[in-house]
């Protein structure tokens, strides 16, 4: 049953990261039409917003916003480029911005839960790796199952987070940005495109949460 298993996470894993990619380089030409860059975009939104507070930074480690730098983050061929792609991740992550300021719920509670996550991995990082010695100097079945128990807690904290990630995502997609975008950001023929791009953004977030379905199930079937 292991190989079916991993058989079918195979799609769970890789499907949507290939959509993903497909499509962010089918809408991510550039394009001499489009009168400014997703950086450039990002400023602007974050000002109309009141949030000029927040900065506009260049990264190398994904697009994302950080709450705690106050800082929208852009990969350069987002943040210089001038792509339905570029203005609608600019756009997205601006959109998190708003969440913040709004004080929106489940944004604060994906923040907690994301550093419990951190710090739970590490506390079963180190629990896990000391298993097997444990389990031979020890040969206590109780503790082995604690050890077990404590895997799947920290799998199941990763359900949630993925759960509460999920609508947090939707709104800041198709809530905030694309009427944002259909508001003079992009022609009305690039609204589709721009769609497209956010939903496929989506798609990971839900993919993810089910891998994290799958393998907590995987695991209350080994402890039963």
């Amino acid at each position: 049953m292991i190989v079916p298993g991993a058989v079918l996470l195979l799609p769970l894993l890789f499907g949507p990261m290939l959509y993903v990619r497909a499509v962010m380089a089918a809408h991510g030409r550039e394009r001499a039409d489009i009168g400014g860059t997703g950086g450039a975009l990002a400023r602007h939104l974050l000002d109309a917003a009141g949030l000029d507070h927040v900065t506009v930074e260049r990264s190398d480690a994904g697009d994302h916003y950080d709450p705690e730098a106050l800082a929208v983050r852009l990969s350069p061929a987002y943040l210089e480029g001038r792509s339905v792609t570029a203005l609608a991740v600019a756009a997205h992550e601006v959109a998190h911005a708003v969440q913040h300021r709004d004080g929106m719920r489940l944004f604060r509670l994906r923040g907690v839960l994301a550093q419990w996550l951190v710090h739970s991995n590490r506390i079963a990082g180190i629990v896990l790796f000391a298993t097997p010695l444990v389990a031979i100097l020890v040969r206590s079945p109780a503790l082995l199952a604690g050890q077990l128990v404590l895997g799947l807690g920290v799998m199941a904290l990763g359900v949630v987070v993925h759960l509460v990630t999920l609508p947090v995502e939707l709104d800041a997609s198709f809530r905030r940005a694309l009427p944002v975008l259909g508001g003079g950001c992009l022609a009305p023929a690039d609204l589709p495109r721009a769609r497209r791009v956010l939903r496929a953004a989506a798609l990971t977030y839900l993919a993810g949460a089910l891998v994290s379905l799958v393998n907590v199930a995987r695991w209350i079937r080994m402890l039963r």
